[in-house]
């Protein structure tokens, strides 16, 4: 079987930081890590081609070559998903699609033609697609029936299918699941409240096989909650540090993590050791009762700002994600939250206006209580996207805070000063790595930087005065400093972007409301004519 991987494409978001990958040569951020584990289950006596198509376009030669197509992706690729159901039925390709996507919603790949939907957990639903297709099928919905595979099975991905220079980061993933209940929350929904691990030596086995390809960048743990269950993830960074101090450090680590994090200090001790400087947290809101209403009750054990401070103190760039939106919200939420992050100084704070993701608790309940928005059921993903649902205060009020706050969280001089606050105060790394010369695009990088943000734009006097102050005061955080500097280079456009699309969709909605509410008398109207003449 030659199996031709198709990955979808992603709009631009918060996290493509299109500018910055221009800077330094790459395509794109992270890989596609669900395909190349979907072809480390499938049989190796298959042949395997995978297209990214952020990285670059499928050709002719692609479909004409491949007997079956797999295409998998996550809600926000959905277009470009359907799209290429029907571009390989089209060519009367078999297809099969799976991924956390239509594993929620099967709907719009069915009617797309997909002829298989792979859905649920690969390690258990591909081995019974390939029985299916051994037996003649050609078509069928596989699930799991409610079973959760173990991930100590789980094979080493297929690294060797990427063409590993187009990306910035690298992906790994130790754990699926998350013991919280968050309301929104899909993740609880898709691999349960029991965090499953890997063993330690399974991921140090991929992190090998990615040395031994002559990866020596940063390395992406994609779990949606590493500390999830912290005795089994202590149990790898016990090994994971031995086996970075061997390897003369190769790799920088991020992760996603719950705020807890700050509360455990061995297991703080035990990132720093293994090489991880940077944590992307869910605050979601510094509003108490927002949090205990969506079930965030991890939020609200400990102070916020100290818990960012601390983890930020240790020596690790803290990332954070806010919602605005929940029922029952005071005005103002834009605010607070723009004066949480420059308490905490949190550089990149992602922000988006609350929605119901597909079957999630809060989907349920909103649907239960007729708030879900008709035709609006199944939101696009996409962080600009207006609520899905009826909220408890005015739409337009929620979307013109939520611009007013992104505009002003991303004001350029605002956000250098974060980053010189955030990592002034940061212990550098402790590990002594080798010198490395710098490669020509990272030479070329540095001096573009250098020309825009220290002589073109009108920061220019704050960013010079800034490095300085870092290169004095705190030289080891140095390169990492720098690096959150460029990403100013994605907000400057983005937060443009940010802007006009949230006032556009926001035109439109209070259009379509005018049109329902001129409506509504001449209907009455006509009701009332019909009655008179009867």
């Amino acid at each position: 079987m030659r199996a031709l991987l198709l990955y979808p494409l992603f709009p631009k978001s918060f996290w493509s930081f299109d500018k910055v990958l221009e800077l330094i040569g790459r395509k794109v951020t992270l890989p596609p890590l669900g395909m190349i584990t979907v072809a480390a289950i499938l049989p190796q006596t298959w042949e395997f081609r995978l297209v990214d198509r952020n990285v670059s376009p499928e050709t002719e030669a692609d479909w004409e070559w491949a007997d079956l197509v797999i295409i998998s992706g996550m809600i926000v690729q959905k277009p470009d998903m359907v799209q290429m159901i029907r571009e390989a039925k089209r060519r009367g390709k078999m297809v099969a699609v799976g991924g956390p996507y239509v594993t929620s919603v099967p709907q719009a790949a069915q009617e797309a033609g997909a002829d298989f939907l792979i859905l649920d957990e690969g390690e258990i639903t591909l081995p019974l697609f390939v029985e299916a297709l051994e037996r003649g099928e050609t078509s069928g919905v596989i699930r799991s029936d409610g079973e959760k595979p173990a991930v100590t099975e789980t094979p080493i991905p297929r690294y060797d299918l990427l063409d590993l220079k187009s990306y910035s980061d690298m992906s790994v993933q130790f754990s699926r699941g998350c013991p919280f209940q968050c309301e929104f929350c899909d993740i609880i929904v898709l691999y349960g409240r029991k965090p499953r691990t890997k063993s330690p030596a399974q991921l140090l086995a991929e992190l090998q096989t990615l040395y031994d390809l002559g990866w020596r960048r940063a390395v992406f743990m994609v779990d949606d909650n590493f500390i999830g269950n912290k005795r089994n993830v202590k149990l790898l960074l016990r090994e994971l540090g031995p086996w970075m101090a061997e390897h003369d450090y190769p790799f920088h680590f991020a992760t996603e993590a719950s705020i807890d994090l700050a509360q455990d200090q061995e297991l703080l001790d035990l990132m720093i050791a293994a090489n991880f400087n940077s944590v992307f947290i869910g605050i979601e809101t510094p509003d108490t009762d927002s949090l205990a209403m969506t079930q965030k009750f991890q939020n609200t054990r400990n102070s916020l700002v100290e818990s960012v401070q601390k983890i930020n103190k240790m020596g690790m760039r803290v990332m954070a994600g806010f919602i605005i939106g929940f029922d029952d919200e005071k005005p103002g939420a834009g605010q607070r939250i723009i004066d949480f992050v420059e308490a905490t100084a949190i550089p990149q704070a992602m922000f988006g206006m609350l929605v119901a993701l597909p079957n999630t608790a809060l989907w349920h309940r909103l649907r239960k209580e007729g708030r879900l928005l008709e035709g609006q059921e199944e939101t696009s993903g996409n962080q600009m996207s207006l609520t899905n649902f009826v909220p408890t205060r005015p739409i337009e009020d929620i979307a013109r805070e939520y611009v007013s706050c992104f505009w002003e969280l991303y004001e350029p001089s605002r956000y250098l000063a974060r980053v010189y606050r955030h990592f002034i105060n940061m212990q550098p790394s402790p590990h002594k790595i080798p010198f490395k010369m710098l490669e020509l695009v990272e030479v070329r990088a540095m001096l573009t930087l250098f020309w825009r943000q220290g002589i073109k734009r009108s920061t220019r006097w704050q960013f010079w005065r800034q490095l300085f102050s870092i290169l004095k005061h705190n030289q080891g955080v140095f390169v990492n400093y720098l690096t959150a500097c460029a990403i100013n280079e994605h907000f400057i456009e983005y937060r443009q972007i940010v802007r006009n699309d949230v006032e556009a969709q926001l035109a439109e909605y209070l259009a379509h409301q005018a049109s329902l509410e001129t409506a509504a008398p001449a209907k009455e109207l006509a009701v009332s004519a019909n009655h008179k003449a009867s």
